[in-house]
């Protein structure tokens, strides 16, 4: 069993920054994924980011690339997700969820098998 708590979500304008964080407990995150998906009103649940526990490889969605920059402290088994250059369309609740007994990023929210409660991220323009 795993339990993920995320936190760091609030209000921003347009082109700042937040850092979102993912604490997991309940077992050991040595060899899984940490993913981050988001869901804005009216709209499906998408895939953000993921990290690779074990050596640290990640994945971003094109919409993100290049703003957003997922990461993971082994020590505190917590993971990371920085947001600069925020955009309204940026505008969402933020989940991270773990999947278990892999070391691949995947992108579907069916591959996950934990999530945690989420946190609202709104960027005014």
């Amino acid at each position: 069993q795993v339990q993920l708590v995320e936190s760091g979500g609030g209000l921003v304008q347009a082109g700042g920054s937040l850092r979102l964080s993912c604490a997991a407990s309940g077992r050991t995150f040595s060899s899984n994924v940490m993913g981050w998906f988001r869901q804005a009103p009216g709209k499906e649940r998408e895939f953000v980011a993921g990290i690779s526990w074990s050596d640290g490889s990640t994945y971003y969605a094109d919409s993100v690339k290049g703003r957003f920059t997922i990461s993971r402290d082994n020590a505190k088994n917590t993971g990371y997700l920085q947001m600069n250059s925020l955009k309204p369309e940026d505008t969402a609740v933020y989940y991270c969820a773990a999947r278990i007994g892999s070391r691949r990023v995947r992108i579907r929210e069916a591959d996950y098998d934990y999530w945690g409660q989420g946190t609202q991220v709104t960027v005014s323009s």
